[in-house]
C-alpha cells in the first residue's frame, strides 16, 4: 500500500497519459498528472491487488517537459474539462510518447518489430479540431446553461467559456451558444450540439427531443446570421439530420494534392484534424506506391477519403464498407469527382469476413485498410487463413498500408499478418491526429514476397 508521505519516482506514461510508478512494495501506481522522471506524493483513489490508481498531491524534481497548460479549464481539479489529458506535457514530447506506445504495442501484443520507424506525422497543436460533440445542459437551479465537453471522469458538463483545440471562431461562440440555448423554450430538451467545420463552412447540429417552436427557430436563424454558421437539426437518429434552411454553401473538405472535393454531412465520420488528414492521405498513397496498371481494394472505405485519391493513381479501385448508405454516398462522391469509371463500391459486414469473401472480391495488387477502433481482425484472420495456400486465380496483395486509430488492435492484426500470413512489417509510425489527448493514431506497411 502506498503511504501518504512516500515519494514515488515516475518511470513512464501509459496509453491514458497517466504516470506509471512503483511503490515501496513493488506495486504499480498509476498517477494522473505525473510525468516521467518526476517524484510525486499521491492520494490513492482506488486499490487493487496488482495496482493502485492515484492523483498527484505534491511534486518535486519536475520534468523538463512539463509546461503550463494554455487552457484555464484543463487540470485535475473537480470540474476540470476532460477533453484534453496532456496539456501539461510539451507537444513534442507528446508525439514521442505516442510513438513509443505504438512500438510497445507492436512488440508486446503483436510480437512485431517494424524494419523502419517512420517520422511521426505532426501538425498544428491548437485550433485543429474541426469535429466535436458538445454536450448541453440547462441547470435550472442556477438559471444557466453549460455547453462543452464532459468533466474529467464524469458525466457532468464542464463549465467552459473557451476551448483552444477548436478553431478560434468556434471557441468564441461558446458563451453566445449558452445564451442562445438559455432563451429557447426547448432549453431543457436540447442535449447536444455537434460541430463540423468544412472549407469555409461551420455547421452546428442541434439535437432536439421535441419539435421546435417558431420562436426557437427564429432564435437559431438570428444566431446563424450573426455568427455565420449553418444550423442542422436532428430530431431523432443520425438519419434524421437536415438543414434548417436549404440553399446555403456546401459542407465539404478538399484534398488539394489530388484535386478532390469531398462533400459530407455534419454527422458523417470524417477526420477531426483536416491538416493531418491531408498529409496522412498523401503519405499512405506514397507508401502504397500504386502503379497505373494495378488494382487496389480499400477496406473500410467510408466516404472515399482514400478510395478517390487511389482512383487517381490506379487502374481500378474497389471500396468496401459495411453500410449500403455509405457505399451510395461514396459512389456519388466518385461520380462528382469524375472517377466513377475507376472507383466501384460494395457493402459487406467487414467484421464477419471469411476467406471465401476475399476470393469473391477478386485479387488485388495492394490493399488500403482503415478500420474503426475495433480493428480489422476478421480481415486479417481471413487473409492469414488463405494466404499460405491461395486458390488458383487469387493471390494475396503484395503490399498493405494499414491506417489505425487504436495501437492495440493494430498490433493484434499485425501479429496475424506477420506471424501467420507471411508478411513483413516494413515500416510504422505515429500520427498525431489529436494533440493534447492520449489518442494514438498510426500507419503501418506490410509486404509479402
Amino acid at each position: 500500500m502506498t503511504e501518504r508521505d512516500e515519494w514515488l519516482t515516475v518511470e513512464s506514461l501509459d496509453i491514458e497519459a497517466q504516470g506509471v510508478a512503483h511503490n515501496s512494495e513493488g506495486k504499480v501506481v498509476f498517477i494522473e498528472g505525473a510525468l516521467p522522471g518526476e517524484q510525486a506524493q499521491v492520494d490513492v483513489l482506488k486499490r487493487k491487488n496488482q495496482w493502485e490508481q492515484a492523483t498527484l498531491r505534491a511534486l518535486r524534481r519536475e520534468s523538463s517537459q512539463r509546461v503550463r497548460p494554455v487552457c484555464p479549464h484543463f487540470g485535475l481539479h473537480a470540474g476540470a474539462c476532460g477533453g484534453c489529458k496532456m496539456q501539461h506535457l510539451h507537444a513534442g514530447a507528446q508525439v514521442a510518447i505516442k510513438q513509443r506506445v505504438l512500438e510497445d504495442n507492436l512488440a508486446h501484443l503483436g510480437k512485431v518489430k517494424p524494419e523502419r520507424m517512420l517520422r511521426p506525422i505532426e501538425g498544428p497543436t491548437w485550433g485543429y479540431r474541426l469535429r466535436a460533440r458538445l454536450s448541453v445542459r440547462y441547470v435550472a437551479k442556477k438559471g444557466t446553461v453549460l455547453v462543452g465537453f464532459h468533466e474529467r471522469k464524469s458525466r457532468y458538463v464542464a463549465d467552459m467559456s473557451e476551448c483552444h483545440v477548436v478553431p478560434r471562431h468556434v471557441s468564441d461562440m461558446l458563451l453566445p451558444l449558452r445564451a442562445l440555448i438559455g432563451m429557447m423554450e426547448a432549453r431543457e430538451r436540447l442535449p447536444q450540439i455537434e460541430l463540423a467545420v468544412g472549407d469555409g463552412v461551420t455547421a452546428l447540429v442541434l439535437r432536439h427531443l421535441e419539435p421546435l417552436s417558431p420562436g426557437d427557430l427564429k432564435h437559431l436563424r438570428d444566431f446563424a446570421a450573426k455568427h455565420g454558421v449553418q444550423w442542422w437539426l436532428q430530431p431523432k437518429g443520425p438519419e434524421t439530420v437536415h438543414l434548417l434552411d436549404e440553399g446555403g454553401p456546401e459542407l465539404a473538405y478538399t484534398l488539394p494534392e489530388f484535386g478532390l472535393t469531398m462533400p459530407f454531412k455534419p454527422t458523417d465520420f470524417t477526420q477531426v484534424n483536416h491538416q493531418i488528414n491531408t498529409v496522412l492521405v498523401g503519405r499512405a498513397l506514397r507508401l502504397l506506391d500504386v502503379q497505373p496498371g494495378e488494382r487496389v481494394i480499400d477496406w473500410f472505405c467510408g466516404l472515399g477519403n482514400f478510395t478517390l485519391p487511389l482512383a487517381t493513381r490506379a487502374r481500378e479501385v474497389l471500396g468496401i464498407e459495411g453500410s449500403e448508405v455509405l457505399v451510395e454516398r461514396s459512389r456519388q462522391n466518385a461520380v462528382r469527382n469524375g472517377l466513377g469509371a475507376k472507383a466501384s463500391f460494395a457493402a459487406r459486414n467487414l467484421f464477419e469476413l471469411t476467406p471465401e469473401d476475399l476470393v469473391s472480391f477478386g485479387a488485388a495488387d495492394k490493399w488500403l485498410v482503415d478500420p474503426p477502433r475495433e480493428g480489422a481482425f476478421a480481415l486479417a484472420k481471413a487473409l492469414a487463413d488463405i494466404a499460405p495456400a491461395a486458390p488458383a486465380g487469387w493471390a494475396p496483395p503484395k503490399r498493405i498500408v494499414y491506417v489505425s486509430c487504436n495501437p492495440a488492435t493494430l498490433a493484434r492484426d499485425a501479429g496475424l499478418l506477420v506471424n501467420v500470413a507471411g508478411y513483413r512489417c516494413t515500416a510504422a509510425g505515429a500520427v498525431n491526429m489529436f494533440p493534447h489527448t492520449a489518442h494514438v493514431e498510426s500507419i503501418a506497411v506490410f509486404e509479402r514476397s
